[in-house]
């Protein structure tokens, strides 16, 4: 392992630790680092699709969707100790994964992209449908998730390093996934899948594995979105959705979970800056992004790694 991939997530795991004690301690502050290091897990999981199995997905974002409803579910039901609701919301992603993934992983290239679009759409439009949990207009829920009967998450101190706990755990499973026996045969069935074949690797089992794993991180991602805005809408599950997601692992890389990371931050962040600067922020934005896909062609991690 280069001494780059361990140094840089590193300094940024301890950048975001810091941040609280330095400027950053504010409500909106400290929300707006939770919601990148949301977006951070959510990017990750899906590098191990992309970057790992070679399989680029525009449905990720309903499996993000997916655990944010499955804590709507449950608030409404009056479930919301995280011991409970965690495994629930990341059992019904990982389940969701394994069914979809199931018919999407016998297609490749762009036929995967359609598939995984369609069973996107079909969770949004099932969600817009959801009247008892607010249909299109969303869920406002009751409160955060208790832990163990305290109210912890409701302290945003508490919840920024709780997002950066499991920011940390998630690369940590991602990285070591990849640097596993498991990982070097999805990277060998990516880059070519007959060999693959000719050694005894059948690549299906692998790619369904790892998008049902993908589908799982996905859905805590969206536990921890639903808290920290405290309100869960459709618009969660939408395409448009997954496709800040892929471009998140672009604009960081797909060298691996790193570049995931550094590009869901650099993402928020910039979006963050830009809508404060006009309201018409998005006409610089999407140039923006283009420009850093004609000459950033490795994303933010090769540009570090070429000093």
């Amino acid at each position: 392992m280069r001494w780059r991939d361990v140094i840089l997530p590193l300094l940024i795991f301890a950048a975001l630790a810091l941040a609280p004690f330095v400027g950053f301690g504010q409500g909106h502050s400290l929300t707006l680092l939770a919601r990148a290091m949301i977006f951070g897990m959510a990017a990750i999981s899906l590098s191990l699709l992309v970057g790992g199995a070679g399989l680029i997905s525009l449905g990720h974002a309903a499996l993000l969707g997916i655990g944010a409803y499955a804590v709507v579910v449950l608030d409404h039901a009056r479930v919301t100790d995280a011991l409970l609701v965690v495994p629930i919301a990341v059992a019904a992603a990982a389940l969701f994964a394994l069914l979809t993934g199931a018919v999407a992983i016998r297609t490749s290239g762009v036929h995967f992209i359609m598939i995984t679009l369609a069973f996107g759409q079909m969770a949004f439009f099932t969600a817009s449908s959801l009247a008892l949990y607010g249909g299109d207009d969303g869920y406002t829920l009751y409160g955060r998730l208790e832990l163990g009967g305290s109210r912890l998450l409701e302290d945003r101190l508490f919840f920024h390093f709780a997002c950066l706990a499991l920011l940390a755990g998630t690369w940590l499973l991602v990285e070591a996934l990849l640097r596993s026996r498991f990982g070097r045969v999805l990277r060998a069935a990516r880059e070519n899948e007959m060999r693959a074949r000719a050694v005894g690797f059948a690549p299906y089992p692998f790619r369904l594995a790892s998008y049902v794993i993908a589908g799982a991180i996905a859905g805590l991602a969206g536990v921890m979105l639903a808290n920290s805005a405290e309100f869960v809408a459709p618009a969660y599950l939408t395409w448009q959705r997954s496709g800040d997601l892929l471009f998140m692992v672009i604009l960081g890389g797909l060298a691996g979970p790193h570049g995931a990371l550094m590009g869901a931050l650099a993402f928020v962040l910039i979006e963050e800056w830009l809508s404060h600067l006009t309201e018409h922020w998005r006409l610089i934005f999407g140039p923006l992004l283009v420009l850093c896909v004609f000459f950033m062609r490795d994303g933010i991690a090769g540009l570090l790694r070429r000093g």
